[in-house]
């Protein structure tokens, strides 16, 4: 079976991401995935044989619609998922602004955005499709993700190195998935 459906069936098999993944396409928003430590943690839980992790923090809900940029919207879908499950803390972020907060060219959509985010292994989006199925997005491909590899994408291995490390120090993900192999750029030369 190949990266893409080994994670399908992961999540498929993990009763509390299916339902938070029912929960978020009732919201009916475009480009819409669930990202980050909601796939992160199930994958490299399985791949260190452990017990599922409890969920994350919170729920990293991204979407991509460049006519409903206003913040105070993203905001009313948050109400609307907690209202649905106060036991999580959820964020909700159209990707069609974020390009601003981050220094960034603007996205094109939800994937293209998580090209801009700080490790490989985070820029990955489940979401369950209508008919079903679930659907990934992982623009940098799945290989650094089961290799248990965290590598900065591009901008932060050079001019956002200290943004990368500074996560890397405070996720202190190893303390958590030991075999974790992590991947420090390079301090660039004054």
């Amino acid at each position: 079976m190949d990266l893409f459906g080994q994670l399908q069936s992961l999540i498929a098999a993990d009763e509390q991401r299916m339902r938070i993944l029912r929960i978020v396409r009732g919201l009916d928003l475009p480009d819409c995935w669930v990202a980050a430590g909601f796939v992160r943690s199930c994958v490299w839980d399985d791949r260190h044989r452990r017990s599922p992790s409890p969920l994350p923090s919170d729920i990293d809900v991204i979407w991509y619609d460049p006519i409903q940029v206003w913040p105070g919207h993203d905001a009313v879908m948050q109400s609307t998922l907690y209202s649905l499950d106060s036991t999580l803390e959820w964020s909700v972020k159209n990707q069609a602004r974020m390009h601003e907060r981050n220094a960034d060219q603007p996205y094109s959509s939800a994937t293209d955005a998580m090209r801009y985010w700080p490790e490989t292994a985070t820029a990955v989006g489940v979401r369950l499709n209508d008919q079903g199925v679930i659907d990934v997005a992982a623009p940098f491909g799945l290989t650094d993700f089961f290799a248990l590899l965290v590598r900065p994408t591009e901008r932060f291995g050079t001019e956002k190195r200290s943004i990368y490390v500074d996560r890397i120090r405070s996720k202190d993900w190893q303390a958590v998935w030991p075999s974790l192999r992590i991947e420090m750029p390079p301090v660039e030369p004054d």
